[in-house]
C-alpha cells in the first residue's frame, strides 16, 4: 500500500481588493476630509432638534431621520431581495419637524450607526464581490451602494453642520 502524502494546508489567497475595501470602509466610518456623522449629531440640545433656522428647508430631526431611512434602505436593498423600499419621496422623510418623543433622537442615531456597521462589514468581507451585480437589482453593485451611501450621508451631514452653525452650536 502506498504511503499517503501529507496534504499541505491550502494557502489563503490574498484579497486583491483589500486596499479598495479598506479605503471604502475608511470613507464610510470617518468621512475623510469633512466632519463625520457622529460629530455632526453630537451635542444637539433636545429643544433645538426640531428647530428650523430662517431660510432653511429642514430641521435637524428631519435630516437625521432622512439619513436613517435612506441608509437603511440602501443597506437592506444591498443585502436582501425581499426588501421593499419606501415610497419615493414621502417614505424617506419623517412626517414632523421634531422628534416625536425624548428617546427618538438617540434611537435614530443608534440605528444609523448600526446600519453603517452592517455596510462596513459587508464591504470589508473578502467573500463579498464588490463588483458583481446585485442579483435583484438593475445593475447596482455592493461597491456602488457603499459609495452612494457614503455620498448621501456626506451631503446631509454637511447640511446638519450648517444647521449647527446657524443655531449657534458649532
Amino acid at each position: 500500500m502506498a504511503a499517503k502524502r501529507a496534504q499541505r494546508p491550502k494557502r489563503k489567497r490574498p484579497d486583491p481588493h483589500r486596499p479598495l475595501r479598506d479605503n471604502v470602509v475608511d470613507l464610510l466610518r470617518t468621512g475623510h476630509a469633512h466632519i463625520g456623522f457622529t460629530d455632526a449629531v453630537a451635542d444637539w440640545p433636545p429643544t433645538l432638534r426640531g428647530a428650523k433656522p430662517s431660510g432653511q428647508p429642514f430641521t435637524p430631526w428631519r435630516l437625521l431621520e432622512h439619513i436613517r431611512i435612506s441608509q437603511w434602505d440602501i443597506v437592506e436593498f444591498t443585502k436582501s431581495a425581499k426588501h421593499v423600499s419606501p415610497e419615493w419621496p414621502a417614505g424617506y422623510w419623517p412626517s414632523g419637524d421634531a422628534p416625536p418623543d425624548a428617546a427618538a433622537w438617540d434611537t435614530s442615531v443608534a440605528q444609523v450607526e448600526r446600519d453603517l456597521r452592517v455596510m462596513v462589514r459587508l464591504v470589508a468581507d473578502s467573500k463579498t464581490d464588490l463588483f458583481a451585480r446585485i442579483p435583484h437589482g438593475t445593475g447596482q453593485t455592493v461597491l456602488r451602494e457603499a459609495l452612494v451611501l457614503a455620498d448621501h450621508n456626506s451631503y446631509h451631514v454637511g447640511q446638519l453642520l450648517v444647521l449647527k452653525r446657524l443655531l449657534g452650536l458649532y
